[in-house]
């Protein structure tokens, strides 16, 4: 089962990697990473899956393990991955399980884990003792727990609706939306709640994908939403992921907006807010992002990528909200959490209030250059990531994550891939001429992408 736990996750090909006897076994064991004062409050788990065929079987299977495991169990069916978290924290579960594999293709699945209050459970912490304990099946306990049925949207909708802002004569919003045949379909309703015109594109659920990759990080499955900006004259355009725990945005023009300059818009309208509090962004974001944040009165705190190290420094520093490349949006006013429809509802409220254009919102901050996130396939990732730090030894390096050169006019990160066997490669520059300099030597070294 080893290759199957990840470091934020579970995933694995169904039914080679993963099936019900491991997912029954994963559900006996996931009680015993459970915090005892939650367990001591409430032994309820929350579970949810995702629209892909096989997360019938596995979350039965799932549910089955989990009872056997002495908690009690509240199934509320098909949920976004930020709906089972919202969940977790709103009913005060000792932790939560997401059947997921997110944008992965449709043979994957795989197992979202929080603890209480909505807490990660990561590799650092709870995953390698949930994989040593479903080695040998999973320990049972000597009741069996209660299985019961809820629903989350209504409370859920109540939530995320409260955050959009009145902003009297403000012209009404076109927003075009892809869900991808994704999780983002049960958002229709909410997004028809919000005020807007819409324009909807693949909001059918269907676990095969039949469109377009659920993973708005890649470029290419932003062609369609793009093009529906452009024809329809929407002012927003926005793509979910498989799961809807991310989202990507797109300008007027139809043109990506990048997620780190997302992050630093919506932390700015966070900051409007609560002045001065911190906003955490993951270490391959432009350097606009913290120069904005403090523009904007904030302390901009830079941290490694994954969902469980920015959580856990947005809490240890109170701060409103934090972002991540990848289009994680995370909220002190949602458990510290991921929320993608959030992250819209804070462009909207932007968009209303500013009422210019996104492309004119978002150029003072188009002030670098900067590569997309460039994958490589690397057979020893440590002695690639030490020659460069060799090669580049008159920068300023750190090892947050990965290996980071900082110059004053350009900077790089190489990071190994916690999901996949590569390196990943984003820099910047004060120009593109620079920067085709700068990449091209690191491609020297580095090889060609994959």
């Amino acid at each position: 089962m080893a290759g199957i736990f990840k470091a934020y996750d579970v995933r694995g090909l169904y039914p080679e990697e993963l099936d019900e006897t491991r997912a029954r076994a994963i559900g006996r064991s996931f009680p015993q990473v459970l915090d005892p004062s939650d367990l001591e409050r409430t032994r309820t788990v929350v579970v949810g899956r995702d629209m892909r065929p096989h997360g019938v079987p596995l979350c039965e299977a799932l549910i089955e393990g989990l009872r056997e495991g002495g908690v009690d169990v509240l199934d509320i069916g098909l949920a976004t991955t930020p709906m089972n978290y919202f969940a977790v924290g709103r009913l005060g579960a000792a932790g939560g399980v997401q059947v997921t594999a997110s944008h992965n293709p449709p043979r994957y699945n795989g197992c979202k884990f929080s603890l209480g209050d909505a807490r990660p459970v990561s590799g650092d912490g709870g995953i390698p003792e949930i994989e040593r304990l479903a080695a040998t099946g999973g320990p049972r306990a000597e009741s069996l727990g209660v299985l019961s049925q809820g629903e989350i949207m209504s409370t859920y909708r109540e939530h995320l609706l409260s955050f959009l802002d009145d902003v009297p004569g403000h012209h009404r919003l076109r927003v075009a939306v892809d869900a991808a045949n994704g999780m983002g379909c049960l958002y229709q309703p909410l997004l028809e709640a919000a005020g807007i015109d819409l324009e909807l594109l693949y909001f059918e659920l269907d676990g095969s994908f039949p469109n377009h990759e659920p993973n708005p990080l890649n470029l290419d499955n932003l062609r369609d939403l793009g093009e529906l900006v452009r024809s329809s004259g929407a002012d927003l355009g926005v793509a979910f992921d498989g799961d809807a725990d991310r989202a990507g945005f797109v300008d007027e023009r139809g043109e990506p907006v990048g997620s780190d300059l997302s992050t630093a818009l919506i932390g700015g309208e966070l900051l409007a807010r609560y002045p001065g509090t911190a906003v955490v962004y993951d270490l391959r974001s432009s350097r606009a992002v913290a120069e904005y944040i403090r523009e904007m009165g904030g302390e901009p705190i830079r941290e490694r990528v994954g969902h469980s190290f920015i959580k856990a420094t947005l809490r240890k520093h109170d701060g409103a909200f934090g972002g991540e490349l990848a289009g994680h949006y995370y909220f002190r006013d949602n458990y510290t959490a991921d929320c993608s429809l959030m992250a819209v509802f804070e462009m909207i409220n932007l968009l209303r209030r500013r009422g210019q254009p996104l492309s004119e919102i978002v150029a003072p901050l188009a002030r670098y250059a900067k590569t997309p996130e460039i994958n490589f396939e690397v057979e020893d990732k440590e002695a690639m990531m030490a020659e460069l730090a060799r090669v580049f030894a008159d920068g300023e390096i750190d090892t947050l994550d990965g290996v980071t050169v900082q110059y004053h006019d350009w900077w790089f990160n190489v990071r190994p891939s916690n999901t996949e066997p590569l390196l990943r490669l984003v820099a910047e520059a004060r120009d593109e001429a620079l920067l085709a300099e700068k990449e091209a030597a690191l491609l020297e070294i580095l090889g060609d992408p994959v």
